[in-house]
């Protein structure tokens, strides 16, 4: 299986930063240009990119537009795109804008329907985005956590074409304490989508023990300690496809 490095840009009042643990009031500004970091990432060898409208998760609609806008002007890789994404109108706006797959979180849990109809007339463009705490989802901009096991909502969008799922482990999120591999091999070996981590990445490392977790785990979302500078992206590049 090939194994996909998503850099992550995460936008906050127009801004890339970092959160810790998904807290707004706890966030680092780390480039006051997305065009630019989206080049950037390009640059260094990184082939898709993985962004986040944090404002719109929290305020349940897209609020970074022109900040999406200058990262698709700026950088030829793909890129999926998440945060206050709830409606299929918005979803369909996303697409023609130029992204190349959204990714839909809170809304999977609310109105899993909407992503399963999306997901079978959309092939290949839909991503769920399953944000968990202690194994349980959590939803709202990580702001409630729900009843529902990771493992069963990823279950419920099995056979309609979702082309794949993001596993956050949320309580490691921006700490570079090191990605959950358990709790992401879990999730890999409970369903057919290709699965791709998130949460926690802290080195090279990480993308090896992945790698070498024996599942079928699709990639890896880089964050923090891209930013800095504790990963070295040549060397995640050839970590990630040797």
């Amino acid at each position: 299986m090939t194994f996909t490095l998503y850099p992550a840009i995460d936008l906050k009042d127009g801004a890339c930063v970092r959160l810790l643990r998904g807290e707004m009031d706890a966030a680092t500004v780390f480039n006051t240009d997305p065009g630019a970091q989206a080049a950037a990432f390009a640059q260094m060898g990184f082939t898709h990119l993985h962004v986040v409208d944090l404002n719109g998760a929290f305020a349940g609609t897209p609020v970074n537009r022109a900040a999406v806008a200058s990262i698709l002007k700026s950088t030829p890789a793909p890129v999926q795109l998440g945060g206050g994404i709830r409606t299929r109108d918005q979803i369909d706006a996303w697409l023609e804008a130029g992204i190349a797959r959204v990714i839909l979180g809170t809304v999977a849990l609310r109105e899993p329907e909407l992503v399963k109809a999306a997901a079978r007339e959309l092939p290949g463009r839909i991503v769920v985005g399953i944000d968990a705490k202690e194994g349980r989802v959590a939803v709202e901009g990580w702001a409630e956590t729900s009843d529902m096991r990771a493992t069963e909502l990823a279950k419920a969008f099995e056979g309609c074409g979702v082309a794949a799922i993001i596993a956050t482990d949320i309580s490691r999120d921006g700490l570079k304490t090191g990605v959950n591999v358990p709790f992401t091999a879990e999730l890999a070996h409970a369903v057919t989508i290709p699965i791709i981590a998130s949460g926690g990445v802290k080195s090279v490392d990480d993308i090896r023990a992945l790698r070498a977790s024996g599942a079928p785990i699709a990639g890896t979302i880089l964050g923090r300690a891209l930013y800095d500078g504790d990963i070295d992206a040549a060397e995640a590049v050839r970590a990630a496809t040797a």
